[in-house]
Parts: C-alpha cells; sequence; structure tokens
C-alpha cells in the first residue's frame, strides 16, 4: 500500500464514464480512489452504495470518486446500471494501476484487497486506508485538504 505522502502515481484507463485520465484531474479535484475487490459482491456493492448516497456531498467539496478492479468494461457497466452509480467504475483488467498503487491480492490471490485512497489537487496522496472506511471519514478527509 503507498502511503500517505506519496505522490500519486498518473493513469489513463477506459471507464464506464469514458476515458479517465489522472494527469487532467490533478490540479483540477481531489480524488477518491477506492479499490475493490469485485463487483456484485455484499460488501463492495454495500461499500459503493454508501458512496454512491453521499455522492452529491463529495461533488460539493471538489472530490471526484474513481472505483477500481480487474473486472472488464461490460461486468462494470452492468454493476453500475444495476445500482444507480454517479461515478467512474475503471476496468484495470492488465492490473497496472493496481500494481501502481501497491495494492495486493487476497483470499488465495483470486481479488485485490480493498483500499481507498485520498489525493490532493497536488497529486499527493493525503489518505490511506485498507477496509470500507466511512464516508463520513473520507469526507471529513476531503474537507481538511484544499
Amino acid at each position: 500500500m503507498l502511503t500517505i505522502g506519496t505522490k500519486a502515481p498518473l493513469f489513463a484507463a477506459e471507464s464506464t464514464k469514458g476515458r479517465i485520465d489522472l494527469q487532467t484531474l490533478i490540479g483540477k479535484k481531489k480524488l477518491v480512489l477506492i479499490f475493490y475487490p469485485g463487483d456484485e459482491t455484499p460488501i463492495c456493492t454495500k461499500q459503493l452504495c454508501a458512496i454512491r448516497d453521499r455522492y452529491s456531498d463529495l461533488e460539493a467539496a471538489d472530490a471526484v470518486v474513481i472505483g477500481i478492479n480487474p473486472a472488464d468494461l461490460t461486468s462494470h457497466q452492468a454493476f453500475s446500471g444495476k445500482f444507480g452509480y454517479d461515478f467512474p467504475l475503471i476496468a484495470d483488467e492488465d492490473q497496472a494501476i493496481r500494481k501502481a498503487y501497491k495494492v495486493g491480492k487476497i483470499l488465495g490471490f483470486l481479488f485485490q484487497q480493498r483500499i481507498v485512497y485520498v489525493i490532493d489537487k497536488q497529486g499527493t496522496i493525503v489518505y490511506a486506508k485498507k477496509g470500507n472506511p466511512p464516508v463520513t471519514e473520507l469526507l471529513q478527509v476531503v474537507n481538511q485538504n484544499p
């Protein structure tokens, strides 16, 4: 896992909302990257639905949320459509983004770990936590970092 104070690795990838290029977002928006193990799994669904339910608060704090896992775009589109996610889900099929962010594998290497990063507008990681932190905690971090 990358540590607080580390510059966020840049990437460009396809998502449910079109191509996402971090280089175009740095300097303009704060970022919340959610690495989650799998589409349509109970904890992942709960985590992303909690984000969905507070997404307008995150947007008001000038943050963009991006979900990332190795599933393909078709899977992400079905998952996103079923639950009404307004934020993009990135298809990291070659797992290059996961590796750049040092997100490990779990369960016999079948799934990636669940890790959330918050990146400030300068491109620095200001929050890094394994698991499923409450959205209120993410909002607090986003609001404390200009």
